[in-house]
């Protein structure tokens, strides 16, 4: 049980830092850089905006231990979607290989604290 604590908090803090402190930093401390990522593909500045809220929403979301298990289930819904749009609109305008990966090792990474979420809830279940 503290392995898969180990791997889920690893995971989930790397899930943090970047879809969560590393856009709201840039929002905050740097606002000229929050639509390089988006810009470049066709989207609005608004769009980049919403997503930064979204994502700082979202990676907050499982970090908080005691929140309802329905909304991380949203969180982690959500986060995927993100990545997933990133990677199609990555592959469909600039072709950029590095742009294409960066979403897929997130989502990895975003799985693994998922997995592992799962595997400490069900653990606690059958502890019960």
């Amino acid at each position: 049980m503290k392995k898969n604590k180990i791997i889920f908090w690893l995971a989930t803090i790397i899930i943090f830092l970047f879809e969560g402190l590393m856009p709201l930093g840039t929002l905050l401390f740097a606002p000229e850089y929050a639509t390089a990522g988006t810009k470049p593909l066709g989207y609005p500045n608004y769009f980049a905006h919403a997503l930064i809220i979204c994502k700082v929403l979202g990676a907050t979301a499982l970090v908080i231990p005691k929140l309802h298990p329905t909304l991380k289930e949203w969180a982690y819904a959500g986060l995927t979607f993100n990545l997933v749009f990133a990677f199609i609109s990555h592959a469909a305008v600039d072709k950029n290989i590095g742009n294409m990966v960066m979403p897929i090792v997130i989502g990895a990474i975003l799985a693994v604290s998922y997995i592992y979420n799962r595997k400490i809830k069900n653990g606690r279940l059958q502890n019960n």
